[in-house]
């Protein structure tokens, strides 16, 4: 199983960037998905999820109402728009995809994504 993010990039405070996740080798149309990130000396946190037919999502507290995560099954990519970013939005920025298939819910444990991305970077100047 294969995930490619692409999208990361520098952006000043209070812009937008769109981070894309590729997938391949899975199903990807029976796995939920969900990002998650990892700021410089700080564990990786979970930010956004989706579950496997796009009807449910989550979101942590620190990124809701600002970031947007959907899915394109046909393209077998997920996406999380981020606007209204913040400085403290810096972080390598991970996309994973659920162990379970087809979870009703979203979860939002890093433990319960078995494949993972490289990471990309996102830069917020303040």
């Amino acid at each position: 199983v294969q995930l490619v993010e692409s999208g990361g990039g520098l952006v000043q405070g209070g812009g937008s960037l769109s981070l894309s996740c590729e997938v391949s080798g899975r199903t990807f149309s029976s796995y939920g998905m969900g990002w998650f990130r990892q700021a410089l000396g700080k564990e990786r946190a979970f930010i956004a999820g989706i579950n496997w037919v796009g009807s449910r999502t989550a979101y942590a507290d620190s990124v809701k109402g600002r970031f947007t995560i959907s899915r394109d099954n046909a393209k077998s990519t997920v996406y999380l728009q981020m606007n209204s970013l913040k400085p403290e939005d810096t972080a390598v920025y991970y996309c994973a995809v659920d162990r379970f298939f087809r979870r009703v819910g979203v979860t939002t444990s890093d433990y319960d994504h078995d494949f993972w991305g490289n990471g990309t970077q996102v830069t917020v100047s303040s």
